[in-house]
């Protein structure tokens, strides 16, 4: 049965500070890769913080989020840590040459990085973008319709950035289409009363929905009037609950993920488009090399 030895990085980013959380990142990845981590998943938006609100919409601010994430990746190798296999979220902007009926050139995206040997070889952009209670998202950003799929070794992992767990379809059809073993989820999902609760149901549902482990990252701290309590957790293809991180503080999750074994000879081309991303990486345990 193939095993992935995977970190939670539950990180208090500030709204702007790239380097300052560059550090923190920076940081959590070095203790991941002490505790022999093959794969770390931030959450959402942790170099640039959450939520940028109208920060996204400057031009200056996209590219300085896009060289300070090229910077954190070279980093990251830097330190030492180049073979440990990242997922953070941040700050882009499109590349597509043609302009549609809301999605224009160069529109911002909320994206997640992943990072492997001092480069960025793919990105996820957020499919799903909400736009109610404290979320204003379809305002400031445009939707992305890319699956990005990544094989480490024998295990298949699936991203999504927190609303795209929450709805129906979107990433978690495609974990289960394409057959993966793990939903990676980079959140910031802010706290309310028995939200910890509510999170955990999801990511049953979620296993169930897509026949996968759910390795949910979560945020905290604060900015204006939004609380994070953290609360990162893994539920593993069976449902259950393997690990929790702790509310209203730092935490580096580590969890030893045990998936069956998929024929994924005869899985069903179920992704977005011919587009859609799918690697190939070797783990730390395999051998893979350092950066």
């Amino acid at each position: 049965m193939p095993t992935l030895r995977v970190a939670l990085g539950q990180v208090n980013p500030a709204v702007g500070d790239l380097p300052g959380n560059s550090a923190l990142i920076r940081d959590a990845a070095a203790r991941a890769h002490e505790a022999g981590a093959d794969l770390i998943v931030f959450p959402e938006m942790a170099l640039t913080g959450y939520p940028v609100e109208d920060l996204s919409l400057r031009p200056s601010f996209q590219n300085a989020s896009r060289a300070a994430m090229q910077q954190l990746a070279a980093g990251i190798a830097a330190d030492g840590h180049g073979d440990l296999i990242c997922l953070i979220g941040y700050l882009d902007h499109s590349d597509e040459a043609d302009q549609e009926i809301g999605r224009p050139r160069g529109g911002a995206v909320n994206s997640a990085a992943l990072v492997h040997a001092g480069s960025i070889l793919a990105r996820y952009d957020k499919h799903f973008l909400p736009n109610y209670g404290v979320f204003d998202e379809a305002r400031y950003f445009v939707p992305g319709n890319r699956a990005l799929i990544v094989d480490i070794d024998d295990v298949r992992v699936c991203v999504a950035i927190c609303e795209d767990l929450w709805r129906e379809g979107g990433p978690t059809q495609w974990a289960r289409d394409a057959h993966a073993d793990l939903v990676a989820v980079l959140n910031a999902s802010p706290y309310e009363r028995m939200k910890d609760d509510v999170r955990l149901e999801l990511c049953v549902q979620r296993a169930r929905d897509s026949h996968a482990a759910v390795a949910y990252a979560n945020m905290f701290g604060g900015q204006d009037e939004l609380v994070f309590d953290g609360d990162s957790l893994v539920v593993d293809h069976e449902e259950r609950l393997l690990e929790r991180a702790c509310q209203f503080g730092p935490d580096l999750l580590i969890v030893d993920l045990d998936v069956p074994a998929k024929d994924r000879s005869a899985a069903p081309n179920g992704l977005p488009d011919d587009d859609s991303q799918i690697l190939s990486l070797r783990s730390r345990s395999a051998g893979s090399p350092p950066g």
